[in-house]
């Protein structure tokens, strides 16, 4: 099974929940968090990974909703 990590980054307001919680895949810079070995489409940042890990607490802990995680099919 494989998940699409998506990351709206100009909603981020860098809380830092996301690095928190999954310090492996988020880290803050400057004002905004990274989702690390993203690449950037259009204006979502994107990563696909095999293992969601704890990226759904992640994004769960977003207090706007800018990280959605996604099953892939």
């Amino acid at each position: 099974m494989a998940f699409r990590i998506t990351q709206k980054q100009a909603d981020c307001i860098g809380c830092g929940a996301c690095a928190a919680i999954a310090p492996s895949d988020w880290v803050l810079k400057g004002d905004k968090a990274e989702l690390v070995g993203s690449k950037q489409e259009g204006e979502l940042f994107v990563k696909e990974v095999e293992v969601a890990g704890s990226n759904q607490d992640a994004a769960n802990a977003c207090p706007v909703g800018c990280i959605k995680v996604e099953e892939k099919k």
